[in-house]
């Protein structure tokens, strides 16, 4: 993995209200021959240096060879090192890539078709159709107490994505809700199917809101 710019910064991270600053430098060694880089995700799947002063489109990493790599090796951190500040990893040889993120690693972008209704794909985090998981309508998950879209994502990275929030707007319109929008939605209607919602991934979701 290339080296990111900026390596010598350093940067104070206060992970919460009341807890103490996390201080590091990117590109740092603490032992021989390893590096550490620290990263962020928005909402929207895009990818930036963590202490990046302005996150954007111009801002974020683009490189989709870099995108896919990276994000293929995204798993839970249980490094022992910024496992509270920094939940997730992307390990690169001898680097550590620490990730923290706005509300989950797999951010799903786009909604790709293949021929035929059983083969439409899910890909995340700018990788195009190289970066995809099988688009499985019955288990999707709305919040009803923000209006987000979940769906299964690769189990080694939390077994659960974010849909973004342009392609969860245009899934919104096929939820069927039995008490209303302000209750979760019990069916999804696609490609002339109908299907009940599992919302099976709702343990899964709490156990990652609370990393």
């Amino acid at each position: 993995m290339r080296l990111p710019p900026r390596a010598g910064l350093l940067r104070l991270l206060r992970a919460g209200l009341g807890s103490r600053p996390v201080s590091y430098v990117q590109g740092q060694s603490p032992e021989p021959r390893i590096r550490e880089y620290f990263y962020y995700i928005d909402h929207q799947g895009q990818l930036f240096l963590d202490d990046a002063k302005v996150k954007n489109f111009i801002t974020c990493f683009k490189d989709k060879q870099f995108l896919v790599f990276f994000f293929k090796q995204v798993k839970k951190n249980q490094s022992g090192r910024y496992e509270q500040e920094f939940p997730y990893i992307s390990p690169c040889g001898r680097e550590r890539n620490f990730i923290r993120c706005d509300d989950l690693p797999i951010v799903f972008t786009q909604l790709l078709r293949d021929e035929g209704p059983d083969n439409e794909r899910l890909s995340f985090c700018g990788g195009g159709d190289r970066l995809t998981i099988k688009f499985e309508p019955e288990k999707l998950v709305m919040l009803p107490e923000n209006g987000r879209v979940y769906h299964p994502a690769p189990e080694k990275a939390g077994g659960v994505g974010l849909v973004k929030s342009a392609l969860a707007f245009e899934l919104s319109s096929f939820f069927e809700y039995r008490e209303g929008p302000s209750s979760p939605p019990t069916h999804f209607q696609w490609n002339s199917r109908r299907y009940s919602l599992t919302n099976e991934l709702l343990p899964l979701l709490s156990v990652e809101k609370e990393m």
